[in-house]
């Protein structure tokens, strides 16, 4: 008996419906591949089995959780107020001196907690704080930039959406982590320039200069909180831990900093921090539960060598496919979740980045690049969310600021992409033969 319906074409309008009534789109990819299941008459248990050996077979998946913990801990014991004093320190006293402290901060903590929303979330509420007091700022244009700074946090490594593209492009995770470094950096300085050029404009203010006999001090007490990204990456690329490793010794470091050293958490706070990791973890884990199992179904369909085969007969260049690869994800980073995009999207594309000899290292900083975009730009802009909410503004008030930065970033973008070797160099410079 034949059906009224493709099942692939069930499973896509349900995965749609289901989103639309409210239902997470990580459950709502489960449902819909044991719909496809069905439809195709095969073992729903298949679901069950697909899910397990994706999620227990992949030792890096593991790092996630980690990650997590460690950027709940840092904001919990105090690490983020110290690092924003020292920032302060060193760029305050120019002409918009706080919003750059905004941008430095955010470089610093991209080194610790590999999550924009963490990075959003963590210094989001003391940001808009001290930007916005006596006047100083618009607030919606300190909530804009304290979003589009979270945005470099998961391209400068750690990074857990690049633990993720490693998961589903068998990329080299260590590689990956170095190769984000100076898109990370780059993104910076254009945000950077931009807030030079709007300080003098909008005439935002000098803050006052922190005397030069302060700056050890203020140093020394920051030092413990800026050593750990040496502690991460230098575990890494000396070899004495595996990424997942060192996202373990991340999280320890924190405890133990917070914990001993600074001496700013509590039992409660503890508990605190470790239910907000759990929390997160779940929720990224349903979603990639969900995307493991659809992806099964993707492959069943043998979608990924159609779109290749397709995609061949425009007899695209390298760039080209690069280019409608930005132009794809920019559009669905208006629309769906970033991890989603990594696990279902994504992947259908490293077939034919591979067939056209795209470096995998250099395709995935530019699709997390592209992916941590879709976090500012409208009207998904999870992070835009995330700042109304902090900053009490209007979003379309904060949607209007953010715009000069998202084009700053877009030029980045450009760049990133026209010149693998922004990505590459770093890696090449430890041995990466790509």
């Amino acid at each position: 008996m034949s059906l009224p319906i493709d099942p692939f074409a069930a499973s896509v309008i349900s995965i749609v419906a289901l989103a639309l009534l409210g239902l997470p789109i990580g459950h709502a990819m489960i449902a819909s591949s044991i719909l496809y299941l069905m439809m195709r008459g095969m073992d729903l248990g298949t679901a069950a089995e697909q899910m397990l050996n994706g999620l227990f077979s992949s030792w890096i998946l593991l790092a996630v959780p980690l990650f997590i913990l460690a950027a709940e801990l840092m904001n919990a014991g105090a690490m983020t107020s110290r690092l924003l004093a020292f920032c302060n320190a060193f760029v305050g006293r120019f002409r918009g001196g706080l919003a750059l402290v905004n941008v430095v901060q955010s470089v610093i903590f991209a080194g610790m907690s590999g999550s924009a929303i963490a990075d959003a979330a963590g210094t989001g509420k003391l940001m808009q704080k001290m930007m916005t007091e006596g006047g100083k700022y618009p607030p919606a244009f300190a909530a804009a930039l304290t979003a589009s700074s979270a945005v470099i946090g998961p391209i400068i490594p750690p990074s857990i959406p690049v633990v993720i593209y490693a998961l589903v492009s068998d990329a080299s995770i260590g590689f990956l982590f170095l190769a984000g470094v100076v898109p990370g950096l780059l993104m910076g300085l254009m945000q950077a320039g931009l807030i030079v050029g709007v300080s003098r404009r909008r005439a935002f203010p000098v803050e006052a200069p922190v005397p030069a006999r302060d700056l050890p001090r203020i140093t020394f007490t920051a030092l413990p909180a800026l050593l750990m990204p040496a502690v991460l990456l230098g575990g890494i690329y000396g070899g004495a831990t595996t990424p997942t490793e060192a996202a373990a010794v991340a999280a320890l470091y924190a405890l133990l900093v917070s914990a001993f050293l600074y001496r700013s958490i509590t039992p409660a706070s503890f508990y605190a921090s470790l239910s907000g990791a759990a929390r997160t973890t779940i929720s990224i884990g349903m979603l990639i539960a969900g995307a493991i199992v659809y992806n099964y179904v993707v492959t069943l369909e043998n979608i990924p060598s159609a779109l290749s085969g397709w995609l061949a007969g425009f007899d695209l260049s390298p760039l080209a496919f690069l280019l409608m690869v930005n132009l794809i994800l920019l559009v669905l980073g208006c629309l769906l979740e970033g991890t989603t995009i990594l696990l279902v999207v994504v992947p259908v594309f490293i077939p034919t980045a591979n067939a056209l000899g795209i470096d995998l290292v250099h395709f995935g900083i530019v699709c997390v690049v592209n992916i941590m975009l879709g976090l500012i730009t409208p009207p998904y802009g999870l992070l835009l969310f995330v700042m109304a909410s902090i900053s009490g503004q209007k979003l379309n008030a904060i949607v209007r600021e953010v715009l000069p930065f998202l084009v700053a970033m877009l030029l980045a973008l450009a760049l990133i992409t026209f010149f693998p070797g922004l990505s590459l160099w770093l890696p090449r410079l430890f041995g990466y033969q790509g």
